[in-house]
């Protein structure tokens, strides 16, 4: 007779495989419930740190050929849900679990079309997405969904509805303004921008919150930073020196003010030739974002070619992870925004924030 598989024989097996991104077990990082065994047969529960992770598939089939290896199981179901770990309470955004701010030093440099895709991709692996345009003397959100009409208002609680473009919940102060209209604010007006763009906008449940903010280090970068608990902050640069030396400013802005960067991205790395494929780095400089994220001791996120797709797809509404996904950019925005969720959940369960 074959033996019953234990328990204790099920979870050692599982305390083997290693989430890549933590570094722990995915029994020591909680993520294994709901734990049954009937005779031979067992089935568990695979509880992700985000929705949005890349390792989805690679873990599942480790947890499967970990169980597999017990004496006595003849069948393994594993069930995979995702959860993402929440930051901080926030009294303005009470459902919404990461706030991710997308900075840069200088424009120019590809901030929002990052911000943009980034939300689209973490909307495409199941997260729940909201994109907010804090860059309020040049909003870009509008343009790079397409979007052309205003918001709708709810009468009863005064609150405005995020409009959805490809499963995102977006906002922006361009969607309020006509097309050509200029703001011409002091620095008291953005702060009570950016507070009613947190408060009066009805949110709901998200699990990521991205915030294109404005280039540089202004009030509106100050307000958010102060008004609510951000998870943290990437940076977008590309290998010009002055690029790198203003983003190094901006960055070192959010640690004075004890915001956790997440990591520095490096956009425009290489020119993506559209007739061979061949791919040329734009400004001489291969492995220079890299190279800065090293000596600045923060995470590099990935870097993403330019092409000439990646500013036809912005000008027609449809950010490139949606509009060309297998393309080398659509594939690195799309890694970028993997390495992001790995980053974001990590730092949270690290932080010893709550799972359940």
């Amino acid at each position: 007779m074959a033996p019953v598989p234990r328990e204790a024989d099920v979870l050692a097996a599982l305390d083997t495989v290693m989430d890549p991104e933590l570094h722990r077990s995915l029994v020591a990082a909680g993520m294994i419930t709901d734990l049954r065994i009937a005779g031979g047969a067992v089935q568990f529960t695979l509880e992700l740190t985000t929705p949005a992770c890349p390792l989805r598939e690679s873990l599942r089939a480790a947890a499967e050929e970990a169980v597999r290896a017990v004496p006595g199981v003849s069948a393994v179901t594993v069930t995979v849900t995702a959860r993402a770990p929440r930051a901080q309470e926030s009294d303005l955004l009470p459902g919404v679990r990461h706030v991710i701010a997308v900075a840069s030093g200088k424009g120019g440099v590809g901030k929002s079309t990052i911000a943009a895709n980034l939300a689209v991709a973490l909307a495409r692996g199941g997260a729940a997405v909201g994109l907010l345009d804090l860059d309020i003397y040049g909003p870009s959100v509008p343009l790079l969904f397409g979007v052309d009409e205003p918001p709708e208002m709810d009468p009863d609680q005064q609150r405005i509805f995020p409009i959805g473009r490809e499963g995102v919940a977006l906002m922006s102060l361009g969607f309020l303004l006509a097309p050509d209209q200029a703001v011409i604010w002091r620095g008291p007006m953005v702060a009570g921008a950016v507070q009613q763009l947190l408060r009066d906008v009805a949110w709901g449940a998200l699990d990521y919150l991205v915030v294109d903010l404005p280039p540089g280090t202004g009030d509106a970068q100050l307000s958010l930073a102060q008004l609510v608990p951000l998870t943290g902050v990437i940076i977008v640069t590309t290998a010009q020196d002055a690029a790198l030396t203003i983003a190094t400013k901006a960055l070192q802005m959010f640690r004075a003010m004890q915001v956790p960067v997440l990591g520095i991205v490096e956009n425009m790395s290489t020119f993506v030739c559209p007739g061979c494929g061949t791919e040329t780095p734009i400004f001489g400089r291969e492995g220079a974002g890299e190279t800065a994220a090293s000596r600045l001791r923060v995470p590099f996120l990935g870097r993403v070619p330019l092409a000439a797709e990646i500013v036809v797809d912005g000008d027609r509404g449809l950010p490139t992870v949606a509009a060309h996904p297998d393309t080398p950019q659509g594939q690195a925005l799309a890694a970028l925004a993997g390495k992001v969720a790995g980053v974001v959940s990590a730092a949270a369960v690290m932080r010893g924030a709550c799972r359940r």
